[in-house]
């Protein structure tokens, strides 16, 4: 059985070396898809007994491990030093240093990993992440799969 639950959360970032508007500091409304495969919880007296996962418990999970840390943050490429600098400049700004560029590809390869672990069997019932879908905008998007 398959579930998905999908979160947004807001950032900025920019692709030093695109050639076109993406190569300046932007942000984007971001929504991220988390898609989980496992058995059906067939336990009479658990509180997610006929679910894969309860959806607010996908959520919790997303967001402590994932999310909150991204939600209002810069994510920058460590390697673009100028604006590293700049970040840097400003007290308490929030900014994730990546050590990729941050396009929707790469982003999603990274959520996928931090995440892969976090719904690693947690009820016993083969849960897994089996997907994850990052838009960019409403229609663009990348997507990572279990392999």
């Amino acid at each position: 059985m398959l579930i998905t639950r999908r979160l947004e959360f807001d950032a900025g970032h920019r692709i030093p070396d695109h050639r076109s508007q993406c190569r300046h500091l932007h942000g984007h409304r971001y929504a991220i898809e988390i898609t989980l495969a496992g058995d059906i919880i067939q336990q009479d007296g658990d509180p997610a007994n006929g679910m894969v996962m309860d959806f607010s418990d996908v959520k919790t999970l997303a967001s402590a491990h994932l999310v909150d840390a991204w939600d209002h943050a810069f994510l920058a490429y460590a390697g673009d030093l100028p604006v590293v600098h700049f970040l840097q400049s400003l007290p308490d700004h929030k900014t994730v240093l990546l050590d990729c560029v941050p396009t929707a590809e790469n982003l999603a390869r990274k959520a996928f990993a931090i995440l892969d672990a976090v719904y690693r069997d947690t009820y016993g019932n083969h849960l897994r992440l089996e997907r994850l879908r990052l838009y960019e905008t409403p229609n663009c998007w990348a997507e990572a799969m279990r392999e």
